[in-house]
């Protein structure tokens, strides 16, 4: 598994309230890509920042799913260059449906 760790800057005249229904709006298209675990959405209104953390089957799903459009939105909806850092997840504790994931189970 690999932990996808996107943040790019909002802009400022964007309130929380604009940046939570664009990932709103957003969020159920995501459910469509079978090598998405999970994805955890996240705003800093403080340091005018967003992103997200995603939890891939593959970094190579992560870079598929990432490409130039994906891009291109981000920026048009933001503001910001998506600046982007991959992790290798060797365990995730999910407390909310009581599970432990290991990497390649």
């Amino acid at each position: 598994m690999i932990t996808e760790y996107v943040l790019f800057d909002v802009d400022p005249a964007m309130t929380r309230d604009d940046v939570e229904q664009s990932m709103r709006e957003i969020a159920p298209l995501w459910r469509d890509n079978p090598a998405l675990i999970r994805k955890t959405f996240i705003f800093d209104p403080v340091a005018s920042q967003g992103g997200a953390f995603y939890l891939w089957k593959s970094q190579e799903a992560a870079r598929q799913a990432h490409g130039e459009a994906w891009r291109q939105r981000i920026v048009a909806t933001y503001g910001g260059e998506p600046q982007i850092r991959y992790f290798e997840t060797p365990v995730v504790v999910d407390n909310a449906v009581g599970e432990i994931v290991l990497s390649g189970d």
